[in-house]
């Protein structure tokens, strides 16, 4: 079957998800990412948003995490501090999914400002949100997004929320317990955290892409797992559930 570099990647970063993760999703392509995996292999995650909504089961992908959808579909709905206290705090989150405007090879995330400084950016983007809570307490961190050089740069402009910081030691330095990003999903590749220098290295390119490709499309210097391998292609029971949901969710949001 033939199939999307974007259909790729939503498949690809689908797959890491586990049938027993309890999982904070981020809007966007992580949504689509983790609802993908709940209609396929993993029917028993358990998806959790922003908004308070737990083990929330949306028929069609959510505009924002104030979405009617995710609270009418969830096992139940609470308050946006316990969420963060309770829930996400208390360590009872195995995953956190997020996506992001600017990435360094340390997994740190910018979704704040881009060029210049703080005050007087050249863009200034939406803000953490949650993200940087997530990325700090919830056990793992999974990162999607589509890989170019505008996104994928040597140096961040801000960092919204944390990786492993700007040498790979000062997640540690600061006492953050959890693992932090550990792997990143692009529609070229799939990168993982090496365990010593806690930077994005590749350990698998996605059919038809070269090493060139991935390298020309990233602002640091490529590294490449001993052993890469080709990503599995989207099965017919992947893309037909993705693009059944994606075909829903257009019709639902016709026009808003």
């Amino acid at each position: 079957m033939s199939y999307t570099p974007t259909e790729m990647m939503t498949i690809a970063a689908a797959r890491a998800i586990r049938n027993d993760d309890v999982c904070f999703v981020g809007i966007g392509m992580p949504s689509a990412a983790c609802n993908l995996a709940r209609l396929t292999h993993a029917p028993g995650v358990t998806l959790i948003y922003e908004s308070g909504t737990i083990g929330t089961k949306p028929d069609v992908l959510p505009l924002s995490i104030g979405d009617g959808e995710l609270c009418d579909t969830s096992v139940t709905t609470v308050s946006v501090p316990e969420m963060f206290r309770y829930w996400l705090q208390g360590g009872r989150i195995s995953v956190g999914f997020l996506g992001a405007a600017q990435l360094d090879k340390f997994g740190n995330i910018n979704t704040t400002v881009v060029g210049g400084d703080y005050h007087n950016p050249k863009v200034r983007l939406p803000g953490g949100g949650g993200a940087p809570e997530i990325a700090t307490s919830c056990g793992e961190i999974f990162i999607v997004m589509k890989q170019t050089n505008r996104g994928f740069v040597e140096n961040i402009d801000f960092i919204t929320s944390l990786g492993h910081g700007k040498t790979g030691k000062e997640r540690e330095e600061l006492g953050v317990k959890t693992k932090g990003p550990s792997r990143l999903t692009t529609d070229l590749c799939i990168f993982e955290t090496d365990p010593a220098t806690k930077e994005f290295i590749v350990t698998s390119i996605h059919p038809g892409v070269t090493r060139e490709q991935i390298q020309e499309n990233t602002g640091w210097t490529v590294r490449f797992a001993d052993q890469v391998i080709e990503t599995p292609e989207p099965t017919a029971i992947e893309l037909d559930a993705l693009r059944a949901l994606n075909e829903r969710t257009a019709k639902a949001h016709a026009g808003k």
